[in-house]
């Protein structure tokens, strides 16, 4: 049964847009150390829909700019490459995964609870004194963890509702339903995805083992432990949701022991940065009105 399962997923991942030629661009010139506005700006421009949505995020209510921006260059200078590149990712993601919705997975749910993993991942990786350049791989990180959950869902619903009522009944985590039910969970259909768009090795490395940190590379286990804790966050504040259920025994410590990370803050000093977080979901919430 599970071949059949995984058949149907591959199928349907197969059938997923890939990321335009545009948002791969993006994505390689923002990994370069002496990228400007101008780099961006010459690709953009010749993609009239993102252009139009870095426009519309610059001139939207949240910015509350006095005067209404038309330059593409100047709207990349005022909102940082880095705001940039998420939008131009967040929007592709999205995008492909638009009218998505199953009876078992809400998706304005979904992307709620997926933004405030990727902000908070973004804080903890600011207090663990990340450098500035690499933060930004820690919201998109966040962002996008879960993806493997909309497939299961989609081609499911049945089967993935039974998994929702596992978790009440047997007090487990819903990775764990999965494998239940399904003989693999959303880690591995995450990795397909995340293999189709050609994302790079760290958050291919998130999505594949953001339940199963010892079995990541130890280069990235900061990353995905951050990712963990925010998820956990999340999950214990409501903020949206994908579907897991909060487990008091998955705490921060039990995360942090997982991988012998002591570079991570406590538990504590995250939630004293609730504000700062609440702040940030709103801002990045923006992503989900362009």
């Amino acid at each position: 049964m599970s071949e059949q399962y995984i058949d149907s997923i591959q199928q349907y991942i197969d059938k997923m847009p890939s990321l335009s030629t545009t948002v791969t661009k993006v994505l390689e010139v923002c990994n370069r150390q002496d990228v400007s506005p101008n780099d961006l700006n010459r690709i953009i421009s010749l993609d009239p829909v993102l252009a139009g949505n870095v426009l519309k995020l610059i001139n939207s209510a949240y910015y509350a700019l006095p005067n209404q921006i038309t330059s593409l260059t100047r709207a990349i200078i005022i909102l940082g490459i880095n705001t940039v590149k998420n939008l131009a990712l967040s929007t592709a993601v999205m995008g492909a995964m638009k009218g998505r919705d199953s009876d078992s997975l809400s998706m304005d749910e979904f992307w709620t609870h997926s933004i405030c993993v990727g902000v908070t991942a973004k804080v903890l990786a600011s207090m663990a004194k990340v450098p500035l350049n690499q933060r930004e791989e820690y919201f998109l990180a966040g962002l996008l963890h879960d993806l493997g959950k909309v497939p299961l869902a989609h081609c499911f619903g049945a089967q993935y509702t039974q998994c929702l009522r596992l978790c009440e009944t047997q007090n487990i985590d819903l990775y764990e339903a999965e494998l239940q039910i399904f003989g693999f969970n959303h880690q591995f259909c995450g990795e397909l995805i995340a293999s189709k768009w050609k994302l790079n090795y760290s958050i291919i490395n998130v999505m594949k083992y953001h339940h199963k940190l010892e079995k990541a590379d130890k280069d990235h286990r900061l990353l995905i432990s951050s990712v963990a804790i925010a998820d956990l966050y999340a999950n214990i504040f409501e903020v949206g949701s994908a579907g897991n259920r909060w487990l008091p025994e998955v705490s921060a410590d039990r995360i942090i022991g997982q991988v012998g990370n002591n570079d991570l803050v406590s538990w504590n000093a995250l939630v004293q940065q609730h504000d700062v977080i609440q702040e940030a979901i709103q801002k990045a919430s923006v992503f989900l009105q362009v």
